[in-house]
């Protein structure tokens, strides 16, 4: 996948008073890992993915080059680093010849997490190692922001704000000096504070996304009109695969007709009040199967933009019928 150097694991007496490092220890990084990869890559199938060649990078190692690693945690998130790099670069070419407009990868909240396991396997829960940690720099509106960035700015910006990681070592990751990647965080930095909204308490969300729940079952164009900021977008994702607007839909009116379309298109749909990326959401649903998931963005009590994801190869963890 990458032909990056991975870290240095030399040391001055290979072998001596060492033994490789114990399984778990290894094993136990992987949460942190995919909540790492789910940030930098925005869908959790391709942190999987980078998390899988980080293991077998460390495995292609021979036992005695093990031991050298000083520390099995820093070697593993500095590959890891590197190889979502070398992913986000590529994911950018992929992206520009993307049917519509892409959309990171809504998660659920910890309670209604599928039960797919990583492996495709459906006959037990899903591990609770692998699941994501909701946090702020999970929630859609930062992920979409962090979409505009630069491979380097992002892995830069996420290792050092959100994962704490001093520059020195951020700069072993992105292969730039210390001083490059503190500019480079620095206009990441900037980006996110331009583009944040008054926060809204977690009571007032959901009774927003509740009223607004109602007035699309109700099919009340006045209602969602009065909801929704005037100048407020939608942006949906189909991926190709399904019926889905190609360009955001702008202004309250369009969204409120928009919306009212698709309830008439599937007089069976049902929305459910849900956690999308840790803040209230909603999801369709059409014959028990998910098919719409859709997250808010909210300023002065009414809602701003509206992400609604209808790829459903990004909808596996909502639903137990998704692709396995």
């Amino acid at each position: 996948m990458s032909t990056t150097t991975e870290p240095r694991t030399e040391r001055s007496e290979p072998g001596h008073g060492r033994s490789e490092p114990d399984l778990s220890v290894v094993v136990s990084e992987r949460r942190r890992l995919i909540n790492l990869g789910y940030r930098l890559l925005g869908s959790l199938a391709e942190a999987e993915d980078a998390v899988q060649e980080t293991y077998a990078r460390w495995y292609a190692m021979s036992p005695r080059q093990r031991e050298a690693v000083d520390s099995p945690g820093a070697w593993l998130t500095t590959v890891a680093g590197r190889v979502c790099l070398d992913m986000l670069g590529s994911a950018r070419v992929r992206r520009e010849r993307y049917v519509g407009s892409w959309i990171p990868e809504p998660l659920p909240d910890r309670a209604e997490w599928s039960s797919v396991r990583a492996d495709g396997d459906r006959s037990g829960p899903a591990d609770p190692a692998d699941r994501i940690t909701l946090d702020e720099s999970v929630n859609m509106a930062f992920l979409v922001v962090l979409e505009s960035m630069t491979p380097a700015e992002r892995v830069a910006f996420i290792l050092h704000d959100v994962f704490r990681y001093p520059f020195a070592e951020v700069a072993e990751i992105v292969g730039r000096s210390p001083a490059a990647c503190r500019q480079l965080a620095s206009s990441a930095r900037r980006r996110v504070d331009a583009s944040r909204t008054p926060s809204v308490p977690a009571a007032g969300r959901a009774a927003l996304v509740r009223d607004f729940k109602e007035a699309w079952e109700a099919k009340d164009i006045k209602a969602l009109v009065d909801l929704l900021d005037p100048d407020a977008t939608m942006t949906a994702d189909g991926g190709g695969l399904v019926g889905a607007a190609l360009r955001p839909v702008e202004g309250s009116r369009l969204i409120a007709q928009y919306l009212i379309h698709i309830a008439d298109k599937a007089p069976g749909l049902t929305l459910l009040e849900r956690t999308v990326n840790g803040l209230p959401g909603l999801v369709a649903q059409n014959a028990g199967v998910t098919v719409t998931v859709a997250a808010f963005d909210l300023v002065d009590g009414r809602v701003t933009r509206i992400w609604a994801v209808r790829n459903p190869e990004k909808l596996r963890e909502w639903t137990e019928d998704g692709p396995s």
